[in-house]
């Protein structure tokens, strides 16, 4: 057995730890209460162990069993449900408000009596099943509730009372109701350990509170179902009160008091009395205080006190008379000194119990008549009021007697002040004013002066005030004499006689500007004068224009602006404003054209032309014309010609404009004349060209006779050899100098542009002679050649002038004459008319 045994220990081990890991955790009320007709909540919490399958059913048992045959549970079922198909289900009583994953909450509505015991809930689900138990206590009726207290009550200390019963049940109203005002609310706690009703009664309990009884009552919407009761024990001071025979008492009489305690939470252990806040001596420290022979003295206020474990309490003051006559009266003054014109209260001061109630007053020992109060006022305090005051008190018990008389002093602020001009009339600008404050009587005496304006000038003495150089402005003066209060003077007009001041000139009209044309007013205008007689006068640039107010221009000119001056004058002195510009816009006038360096000028200089003229505003825009009235390009004011041709000789004009208009000037002339060299090369080319016309005329003339010549010499010709010529006109290159051979005949080298020609001889017979035959061959062309050229034209070449020869020869056309000879015979009768030669140049 004992080798079997750590065996079995560990087998049970094993088990147990099995069973625990497939236990379930359900969490709920353990014990539910409520009564026959109502409802029960079953608030309802679980986790099955793992691994296991959703929940499947639940079954509410009661009065169940195991049964070990059948190996399961048996007994009433209230109710059956598989919870997957129909969730929140009802059956009969009982509804299921659980789900398959931790909710297993019910309700059972309505419950009875015999409900009360053990209930279970099984909860299947395919793979596991538990069974939990369930207490449930139903009464026939329903249950008080239950009232929790605080420890300790105190009185004036806040404390909270909680009425808890154990019973909640959602759609089953119910409502806990306190005996007391200012109940709150009633709350529900469910959760899954309790399930309860309660509600909290928060207050400030005092002393009458203590021994009271508190309820807390359990309704419905209709009735009351159920209640419970506490009496309160509130812990408080002694309360005190003081009872006393009477509380007036005259002189020499005895008076007694008691000092009773009528509630003490716990009971009061010490006890004492009080005078006016202080203690009274250790042997009247009993519940009875007896006063004998009373004097004056003894009336006061009385209190009692008494202790206990909380505190002390303290009864109300009791005020204890002591009655006997006036003593000596005396009289305050409120306030003294009093000024006049102010109210003063004057008071009888004269002790007595009970107080005076007549009084007799006295002005310097005579009785005022009709005041017989404790206080005399006088609303408004004059001189007449000053002097000793007294009075005398009585009341019931007899009369007392005067003591001392008060002085009233009535004070007054300085009277009939006056301000006094002690200079000559008139007072001129710039003067010395010397001032002088006056009074009649002052109480207190015065003490100081105050002039205004202030500032005016220097206090020589008090009460004398000096005005170095007084200002034109300074119009009143007045002064005040003070001592605790100031009087003032009536204001004195010192007349102060000055020049007129800010003069200006003011433009009447026109509104806008001022043009040349229009009528034009200015006022001259100033702010004062004194006297106010005065003269007006005009000036421009210094010079008088007239005399009057206003100065007007019918038709206003640019000649009358200037700068003008307004005068104001009087028996003082005259003034003068400042100068005003009278500015006339006009359009441009006497424009005029000026040359620089002057109106001659040699070509190839510069002249610069100038538009001068008159404008207001200025001339903003120039044109130019040219004698041709051709406009220019040039819109400034100077017209610049740079270099100067013989052609820029001329008139010239130009108009100007403004925003008014425009003006033009006349036209000014510009002489352009020519350079000397210029002139040298139009001389040189004049008495060229004169020269050429001269050696022209005079080779034509040559030329002339020779063709006569040969005219003759070939009707010789035509006669002694019966030889035909015509004379044909050929174009050809000329052959350079340096090429070809040399014209024959004379060479005028100063005429390259005349005709270089050759004589010709035709032979008298058909075999020439020696001398022709040297003549044919230094001259012409064979003796059988049909053509014969005998004129040769020489182009002059364009650089001789310069005497320059041109770098490539020039292609120039020559024109030559050929003699074509027709042959022997007869010859036509030539035309003395016929050009046998043609120059062409």
């Amino acid at each position: 057995m004992s080798v079997h045994c750590p065996w079995l220990l560990l087998i049970l081990g094993h088990e147990a730890i099995l069973h625990s890991a497939r236990r379930w955790i359900i969490d709920h009320p353990k014990t539910l209460f409520a009564w026959e007709g109502a409802c029960i909540w079953i608030p309802c919490t679980y986790k099955m162990p793992a691994p296991s399958t959703p929940l499947d059913n639940v079954l509410l048992f009661q009065n169940y069993d195991f049964d070990n045959k059948t190996r399961d549970f048996k007994g009433t079922i209230l109710y059956k449900k598989n919870i997957k198909t129909v969730p929140f289900s009802q059956q009969g009583r009982i509804t299921f408000l659980g789900d398959t994953k931790n909710n297993c909450t019910l309700k059972m509505n309505p419950v009875y009596a015999n409900d009360s015991g053990m209930l279970g809930l099984r909860l299947l689900s395919s793979t596991d099943r538990w069974m939990e138990h369930i207490r449930l206590n139903v009464s026939e009726t329903p249950f008080q509730p239950y009232i929790q207290l605080p420890s300790e009550i105190r009185e004036s200390q806040s404390v909270t009372l909680t009425c808890r019963l154990n019973f909640a049940c959602f759609g089953y109203y119910i409502h806990l109701q306190w005996s007391l005002e200012k109940s709150e609310g009633t709350s529900i706690t469910s959760s899954v350990d309790n399930i309860y009703t309660e509600s909290k009664l928060t207050f400030e309990p005092q002393s009458t509170d203590h021994g009271k009884n508190v309820t807390c009552r359990v309704r419905n919407s209709t009735q009351v179902l159920s209640e419970s009761t506490v009496q309160l024990d509130v812990k408080h001071t002694p309360k005190v009160v003081i009872e006393v025979n009477t509380t007036e008492v005259k002189e020499g009489n005895s008076v007694s008091m008691t000092c009773k305690v009528t509630s003490s939470n716990p009971a009061h252990r010490t006890m004492a009395w009080f005078k006016d806040g202080l203690p009274l001596p250790e042997r009247e420290q009993t519940s009875k205080l007896i006063l004998r022979a009373v004097t004056r003295d003894k009336s006061g206020r009385y209190q009692c006190k008494a202790s206990n474990d909380v505190g002390q309490g303290e009864s109300k003051e009791v005020a204890l008379t002591v009655l006997f006559a006036p003593e000596s009266s005396k009289v305050h003054i409120y306030h003294s000194p009093a000024q006049e014109g102010q109210s003063i209260e004057l008071i009888c001061v004269s002790p007595a119990s009970p107080p005076a109630t007549n009084y007799t007053w006295y002005h310097n020992r005579k009785e005022v008549p009709g005041k017989t109060q404790e206080k005399f006022h006088i609303s408004n305090v004059s001189l007449g009021h000053a002097g000793n005051y007294s009075c005398l008190a009585e009341n019931p018990l007899g009369h007392g007697w005067i003591d001392q008389e008060v002085e009233l002093d009535v004070q007054y602020a300085p009277k009939s002040v006056t301000t006094v001009i002690q200079n000559p009339a008139p007072i001129r600008e710039g003067d010395s004013v010397t001032l002088a404050c006056r009074y009649n009587s002052s109480n207190p005496e015065v003490a100081y002066y105050m002039w205004s304006p202030e500032g005016s000038g220097n206090q020589l003495t008090p009460g004398v005030l000096r005005i170095q150089k007084v200002a034109w402005d300074t119009g009143f003066v007045t002064c005040a004499a003070c001592n605790h209060w100031c009087s003032w003077s009536s204001s004195v007009n010192l007349n102060v006689h000055y020049a007129p001041r800010a003069v200006k000139i003011l433009k009447v009209s026109p509104q806008s500007e001022i043009r040349a044309g229009h009528p034009v007013v200015l006022r001259c205008h100033f702010s004062g004068s004194y006297p106010t007689e005065v003269r007006f006068f005009w000036k421009k640039n210094g010079s008088l224009v007239q005399e009057g107010r206003d100065l007007s221009f019918s038709s206003v000119s640019p000649e009358d602006s200037g700068n003008y001056i307004c005068m104001v004058s009087n028996s003082i002195g005259e003034t003068l404003s400042q100068a005003w510009g009278l500015h006339v816009l006009y359009a441009p006038r006497r424009l005029r054209v000026s040359i620089s360096p002057g109106a001659s000028v040699m070509e190839g200089r510069k002249a610069t032309l100038s538009c001068e003229g008159d404008a207001n505003p200025p001339v903003s825009q120039y044109v130019w014309f040219d004698s041709s009235d051709r406009e220019l390009h040039s819109s400034g004011q100077k017209l610049r010609l740079e270099p100067l041709r013989v052609q820029d000789s001329g008139s010239y004009r130009c108009q100007g404009s403004n925003l008014l208009g425009m003006g033009e000037s006349p036209p000014s002339t510009l002489t352009v004349y020519y350079s000397p060299e210029t002139i040298g090369k139009r001389a040189a080319l004049g008495l060229g060209f004169c020269l050429a016309v001269c050696i022209l005329t005079f080779w034509g003339m040559k030329i002339w006779k020779k063709w006569q010549r040969n005219q003759s010499q070939q009707g010789l010709q035509e006669n002694s050899s019966g030889q035909s010529f015509f004379v044909r006109n050929k174009k050809a290159r000329r052959t350079p100098l340096s090429e070809g051979p040399q014209t024959q005949g004379c060479h005028n080298p100063a005429m390259e542009d005349t005709v270089s020609y050759a004589i010709l001889r035709f032979p008298e017979s058909d075999t020439p002679s020696a001398s022709d035959a040297e003549a044919s061959a230094t001259q012409g062309p064979p003796p059988n050649s049909d053509t014969v050229t005998y004129s040769v034209l020489k182009k002059r070449h364009a650089g001789d002038y310069e005497n320059v020869t041109p770098s490539c020869p020039e292609d120039d056309s020559i024109h030559y004459s050929e003699l074509v000879q027709f042959g022997a015979g007869k010859r036509p009768q030539a035309k003395e008319d016929v050009d046998y030669v043609t120059l062409k140049h």
